[in-house]
C-alpha cells in the first residue's frame, strides 16, 4: 500500500536482492549518482545530491560545459562560482561527455530538454538518445530516474523498450523511475531540498528504492501510484499557470478596451482572503515547461480522441501576447510621439523569460524583437543576465546581439523603451525620467516616484 506523502515500506514488498543492495548502498551514501544534463535543472540537481555527501559524475555532450566544471566555475547566474569550486574540489563532483562512465554509478538521473518540434509537437530525441547512451551501460541495480518534463506514457513506452533490449528485467535486475523536476531559478525563497519531489516507479521496488534516495536529497517526497500519475503531475502544473495567465492576459485586452487598469483589478482582487489566486499578465511565456507542457498533452490527449479546449486556447492566447505587445507599442508611438513603427528606434528592458535569471529559452522578447524588425524599427535591448543572446533554434538570427549599457545619454536617444522583463538592479527610476515613451508589460513603471503620460501598459 502506498500513502499519501508517505512511505512504501520494505516489509509490504519482496524487494529482489539488487534492490536490496542498492538500498545499502544509499543509507550509506557509498552509492554513486550520475546526473545527465548539466543545464537549469541538472547542475543544480548535482549540486544539492554532493552535498549529501553522494559522489557525483555530471554528464553533458557540451565538453565546453565539462571543462567549465571541472575548473570550478559555472556558467549559470544563480549558480555562483562559489557552489561550483565547492561541489568539485569537497563535494566529489566531476564533469564528463564520456557516457561510458555511466558504468561507475549506480543511480542515473536524466535533465535533458523535451522541446516542441517545428510543428509543436513533442520532441522527444534528447530522451531516446539518452536512453541509447545508458543502454550499453545498464547494469544490475541501477536505478534510473527521468525528471524531463513530458506528457503520461514516456517512461514507460520510450524508455523502458530502449532499456529492456539489454537483457535486463525492470523491477528485477534495474529499476526505472520518473521524478519531474521542480526548480524556480532566480526564486532565493526556494531550493531543491525544500521542494517536494514527486516520484512514480514501474513497480513498487523501483518506487521504494526511487524514495529511498529522494529522502536522502529533499525534505519531502511524494510517492505516486504509477509512472503516468507522476508525469502528469509535471503537466498539470504548469498547465494550470499558463490557463490562468492566459485569463489575466485576455481580461488585460477586455478592461484595457474599457479603460480599467488590469493591475490595480487584480491587487484589490488578491485582498480577498479566500477563493482567489493572482497572477499576472505579460508580453508571452518564456521558460521551458509552460510554454511546452500544456502542447505535450494535447499531442498525447489526441490518442484518446479527448479534445483539449481549454489547454489550446490558453496556448493561442499566450502565444498571441507578443504580437499585441508590437500593436500597443506601434500605437503608443504614434499616439504620443506622433512616429511611425517603420523607422523606429526601440530600447528593449529585458530579454530573459523571467525575472533575475539569464534564462532565455522561449523568450517571448525574441518574439517582440524580431516582429519590430520585420515592421521597420530597429532594436537594441539591455539585459544585466543576458549579456550575449546566445544561439537558438527559432531566432538564429538574434544570436550573437550584445546588451548595451544604461545612461541617460543612451535611453534619451531611443524612441521607445519596451520593458519586457522586470528584472531587480534595473534603474527604471532613470528609466522614466530620461525616456521619451515607455511601452510597461511588467507594471514596474508602477513604483517609480517619477510618474507621466509617457507610460503606456501593455
Amino acid at each position: 500500500m502506498i500513502g499519501w506523502r508517505g512511505h512504501l515500506h520494505s516489509n509490504m514488498i519482496i524487494l529482489p536482492d539488487s534492490a536490496k543492495s542498492l538500498l545499502a548502498r544509499i543509507h550509506s551514501r557509498e552509492a554513486r549518482v550520475g546526473v545527465i544534463g548539466l543545464g537549469y535543472v541538472g547542475l543544480p540537481l548535482a549540486c544539492a545530491i554532493g552535498k549529501q555527501k553522494f559522489w557525483v559524475i555530471g554528464f553533458d555532450i557540451d565538453h565546453n560545459k565539462t571543462v567549465i566544471l571541472n575548473e570550478g566555475r559555472s556558467y549559470l547566474s544563480h549558480v555562483s562560482d562559489n557552489v561550483i569550486t565547492t561541489a568539485v574540489t569537497k563535494d566529489g563532483f566531476t564533469a564528463t561527455n564520456d557516457f561510458s562512465r555511466i558504468a561507475e554509478v549506480d543511480i542515473v538521473l536524466i535533465c535533458v530538454p523535451t522541446p516542441l518540434d517545428q510543428h509543436r509537437e513533442p520532441d522527444l530525441s534528447h530522451v531516446t538518445k539518452t536512453a541509447e547512451s545508458i543502454a550499453p551501460f545498464l547494469k544490475s541495480g541501477h536505478l534510473i530516474v527521468l525528471e524531463s518534463s513530458t506528457y503520461p506514457g514516456t517512461t514507460r513506452d520510450v524508455m523502458l523498450p530502449i532499456l529492456e533490449q539489454q537483457n535486463l528485467k525492470s523491477g528485477v535486475d534495474y529499476f526505472l523511475a520518473y521524478s519531474p523536476e521542480r526548480e524556480d531559478p532566480g526564486n532565493p525563497k526556494f531550493n531543491i531540498s525544500h521542494i517536494p519531489k514527486v516520484i512514480g516507479g514501474h513497480g513498487q521496488a523501483a518506487l521504494h528504492v526511487a524514495q529511498a534516495f529522494y529522502d536522502q536529497v529533499v525534505q519531502t517526497t511524494v510517492p505516486m501510484s504509477s509512472l503516468e500519475a507522476a508525469e502528469a503531475v509535471k503537466l498539470t502544473e504548469n498547465i494550470f499557470r499558463s490557463v490562468n495567465i492566459a485569463l489575466v492576459n485576455e481580461l488585460k485586452l477586455i478592461y484595457q478596451a474599457m479603460g480599467i487598469d488590469i493591475w490595480e483589478v487584480i491587487s484589490g482582487a488578491a485582498t480577498k482572503p479566500f477563493g482567489f489566486m493572482p497572477f499576472y499578465p505579460g508580453p508571452g511565456l518564456g521558460g521551458h515547461c509552460i510554454p511546452v507542457d500544456p502542447f505535450y498533452l494535447t499531442w498525447k490527449a489526441r490518442e484518446y480522441d479527448v479534445p483539449t479546449k481549454f489547454v489550446e486556447l490558453a496556448g493561442e492566447i499566450n502565444s498571441a501576447m507578443p504580437f499585441y505587445v508590437v500593436e500597443r507599442l506601434a500605437w503608443a508611438l504614434s499616439e504620443h510621439s506622433r512616429i511611425a513603427l517603420n523607422g523606429a528606434r526601440v530600447l528593449i528592458i529585458g530579454i530573459a523569460y523571467k525575472k533575475n535569471v539569464d534564462d532565455t529559452r522561449e523568450s517571448p522578447a525574441f518574439s517582440i524583437m524580431e516582429t519590430l524588425e520585420k515592421r521597420g524599427a530597429a532594436t537594441s535591448y539591455h539585459d544585466p543576465f543576458v549579456r550575449i543572446i546566445p544561439p537558438t533554434r527559432k531566432h538564429s538570427n538574434l544570436a550573437g546581439r550584445k546588451s548595451v549599457s544604461l545612461s541617460s545619454a543612451v535611453i534619451s536617444a531611443f524612441d521607445v523603451v519596451l520593458i519586457c522583463t522586470d528584472h531587480d538592479g534595473v534603474d527604471y527610476e532613470e528609466i522614466v525620467k530620461h525616456a521619451s515613451l515607455i511601452v510597461d508589460t511588467r507594471n514596474v513603471c508602477a513604483r517609480c516616484k517619477a510618474q507621466g503620460a509617457h507610460i503606456v501598459k501593455a
